[in-house]
């Protein structure tokens, strides 16, 4: 199936843009003009698989409406792409601290766009399993070879639903923070440099820095601080960082 991209820009060239290309890509596409748009787009219709999202926008804004969908336990795992003309180190650490999944900075090339759309996709999409029963991304994909359920502590993974708990309880968090907390979960109490981090969750795509980990760190951290489970996630000076139920 088509996977299905919903682009929210206040002008109507650049969503008119996008759409076509998406859509030359083999892409459904829905378009929305500002956010609040987006959110009766997002309450009346099927979710998509990703949102291609314009900062700068009146009303409600880019930031504002990534805040909104993290915070929203039905749409929260939605991979959200931030578009804007804003790049510097500090714009693209608040774009990033707000949820998105990743950051493209204007002007930008329309195959550059369809590209990083794909990796977030195959990030964001769980392994599907091969007929020999094993994942065909067996060896880089930190989902294969996944237990139905993974525990540390009071923290479950439930891998067939793709859900995060505490207890009983559902965890609200992005799919990056779901996959990075996945992948430690399997490696309970081992320390993982940031390049390491960086190599099982985004594979070879070079265009992410190191400080992404960081910048993905400090949202599970949040996801978890609810529960009282943020300090599962432990700095390992001068090297990365490691998970473990022993604080």
């Amino acid at each position: 199936m088509k996977p299905k991209i919903l682009v929210v820009d206040d002008e109507a060239p650049i969503r008119n843009m996008l759409a076509f290309s998406l859509n030359r890509a083999e892409m459904e596409v829905d378009v929305a003009a500002d956010g609040d748009q987006a959110l009766a787009r997002l309450d009346g219709a099927p979710r998509p698989d990703l949102i291609v999202l314009d900062w700068m926008m009146p009303g409600l804004d880019g930031l504002q409406l990534t805040r909104t969908l993290r915070g929203r336990d039905d749409l929260c795992d939605i991979p959200i792409i931030l578009l804007t003309a804003r790049g510097n180190e500090r714009d693209r650490s608040q774009g990033l601290d707000s949820g998105a999944d990743d950051y493209v900075v204007k002007p930008f090339s329309t195959r550059e766009l369809i590209s990083r759309v794909r990796a977030v996709l195959r990030r964001a999409r769980p392994a599907t399993p091969a007929a020999n029963g094993e994942s065909p991304d067996a060896g880089r994909s930190a989902e294969a070879g996944d237990p139905m359920r993974i525990q540390v502590g009071e923290l479950t993974i439930d891998v067939e639903s793709r859900r995060a708990l505490a207890g009983q309880r559902p965890l609200s968090m992005g799919p990056t923070e779901y996959r990075l907390l996945r992948l430690f979960m399997r490696h309970p109490g081992r320390a993982w440099s940031r390049g390491q981090l960086l190599t099982e969750l985004w594979g070879d795509d070079r265009a992410v820095e190191e400080r992404t980990v960081d910048v993905h760190i400090r949202r599970l951290r949040k996801a978890l601080e609810p529960t009282g489970h943020a300090g599962y996630v432990q700095t390992v000076r001068g090297h990365g960082y490691r998970f473990s139920d022993v604080v």
